[in-house]
């Protein structure tokens, strides 16, 4: 391993209706050992209350991921698209020349939980662009973004994919690299490899041609970041 970000020394935003934890470095957080890992940019982990949200804002040049963990997001944007995210889902959004969107909880009574991921592209300029599917899980590693649509993921611009990791208790699987970065976010639950015990939250980088057994210590849900070497 040659990075271990633990989820209680993450970054910490509460707004009362938004209660966030910051992965790596964004907005009023700043912490330059914790800056992202190769072109994985942004992990927050985002607590809305309900009938709260994020008011229209601009981004661009960003393939921005939405992962629903519990509850259910809505999203509207400037090309017209407006849709409900339910738990279990993936969007992404290509913002490409510049896109203005909102993000608001579909729900009036229940909070919902997201995280909200961003990846730099490996084109700029492009039309701004959006995709959102229900992908089952086929295997305990099933892909949920690549850029090639593997597995009916959903595409992104740049040579990374995104795997969602499901495991019941006692059960393993092992990731590798094979020339390549890893980065291993738990979702949910509990896992150890042969060195280091991890909870929800906590995350680990893999370096390029490395491997790593995951042992499930309860229900598990993570996403592993198949990443190039170099941002």
């Amino acid at each position: 391993m040659i990075y271990i970000r633990r989820a209680n020394e993450r970054g910490k935003v509460n707004l009362g209706w938004l209660n966030s934890r910051h992965s790596f470095s964004f907005g009023h957080y700043y912490d330059p050992k914790h800056m992202g890992v190769s072109v994985l940019r942004v992990i927050n982990d985002d607590v809305v209350e309900p009938g709260r949200g994020f008011d229209t804002h601009g981004h661009r040049d960003m393939e921005i991921v939405s992962y629903v963990v519990e509850g259910a997001l809505e999203h509207k944007d400037s090309k017209g698209n407006q849709y409900v995210i339910p738990a279990g889902d993936v969007q992404r959004m290509s913002a490409g020349k510049g896109i203005l969107h909102s993000e608001y909880n579909a729900s009036a009574t229940k909070p919902v939980n997201f995280m909200q991921i961003w990846i730099t592209p490996n084109v700029t300029g492009i039309e701004p662009s959006y995709e959102q599917k229900t992908i089952e899980q086929s295997s305990a590693l099933t892909p949920i973004v690549s850029p090639d649509g593997q597995g009916n993921s959903v595409r992104i611009h740049q040579d990374a994919s995104i795997f969602r990791l499901q495991l019941e208790p006692g059960q393993q699987h092992t990731l590798s690299t094979q020339g390549r970065i890893g980065y291993l976010h738990l979702v949910k639950g509990e896992a150890e490899t042969d060195t280091h015990s991890f909870a929800s939250g906590d995350a680990f980088a893999l370096g390029p041609s490395d491997s790593v057994t995951v042992s499930a210590a309860s229900e598990l849900e993570a996403l592993w970041f198949d990443l190039p070497q170099t941002a």
